[in-house]
């Protein structure tokens, strides 16, 4: 969102992530339910701190001005103070695979975020949905996006890619295992079997592991070093400099994938590595903030 701003020729405010009018989610949220999602704990706080680093208008809600149009990264919730306003939505990254939660939304007509990202794009409240790739489209679509409002146009943090091959990771040709926080997230997850397959997987290399910003660092590293002593692990780090210097990418469903296919990284994931490949995001060389921009001057005009 910030690269977008930086080409608006209009004054543009900012606000974490947040929600109006559902008083369920307030009720988690002031429990402490939701800190593993973008509306509370890390997530929030790394979202404020780079808002404050920037320097940039921040606006907490969007209460403070009546904006004439709206860029957002996530549909699944649509405050009550932005419903007839013009919406720009852009694609955050890779959606959740189609599980037993996504029809059960869907046949139920249950709130959207019950579902995660899997139901991405199907508000229909926004006057374009700016995407990665023709595959995304397509997924998009074939769920009942209106067709005629997504545009792609590709994604900044997903369309230069090379750029990260320029970096000084000190580690060259592993097996990169990307974890999860599927567990804080209130999911199942068989963390042995994850770690058993990167094992598996390695070919004799090295293995490293970059653990999710939101999981349980303790135990995650209690559990590597249990079924894969000698694993190089980092909890901080630039992880899609990891993925430039590795041979093989290890993850369930993460973002980290889009990077690893554009890349041309050999992936294992619990995605069909011929469903991926069409959903690789197009390589612009950094100028989807600007396409997506224009996009936004044509609904402004």
């Amino acid at each position: 969102m910030f690269n977008i701003s930086q080409h608006l020729e209009c004054d543009c405010f900012f606000t974490p992530y947040y929600n109006d009018g559902d008083e369920f989610l307030e009720i988690l949220e002031k429990g402490g339910f939701l800190d593993f999602t973008i509306l509370s704990g890390k997530a929030r706080k790394r979202t404020e701190s780079f808002l404050k680093d920037k320097g940039v208008n921040i606006d907490y809600g969007g209460l403070s001005n009546n904006y004439s149009l709206v860029l957002t990264c996530s549909d699944l919730l649509i405050p009550q103070n932005i419903q007839n306003k013009k919406i720009v939505l852009v694609q955050e990254g890779m959606t959740d695979p189609e599980d037993w939660r996504y029809h059960l939304v869907r046949n139920l007509n249950l709130p959207r975020y019950l579902a995660n990202t899997s139901m991405t794009g199907l508000s229909n409240e926004y006057v374009s949905f700016c995407v990665a790739s023709e595959g995304f489209k397509e997924l998009f679509v074939n769920k009942g996006a209106e067709a005629d409002k997504i545009h792609v146009t590709g994604i900044p943090n997903f369309d230069n890619v090379k750029k990260y091959e320029d970096n000084d990771f000190p580690h060259k040709h592993y097996l990169l295992a990307a974890t999860s926080h599927l567990r804080e997230s209130l999911k199942f997850e068989n963390r042995k079997r994850f770690i058993e397959k990167a094992v598996s997987y390695a070919e004799g290399k090295t293995i490293i592991f970059k653990l999710h910003p939101n999981e349980n660092h303790d135990r995650a590293i209690s559990e590597i070093e249990r079924y894969a002593p000698g694993s190089v692990i980092y909890t901080e780090g630039n992880t899609n400099h990891m993925i430039a210097n590795c041979d093989i990418l290890l993850t369930r469903y993460s973002s980290v994938l889009l990077i690893a296919l554009a890349l041309d990284k050999k992936v294992y994931s619990d995605l069909d590595e011929t469903d991926l490949k069409p959903l690789t995001p197009i390589q612009n060389d950094g100028t989807s903030a600007l396409n997506i921009a224009r996009i936004c001057h044509e609904h402004l005009n």
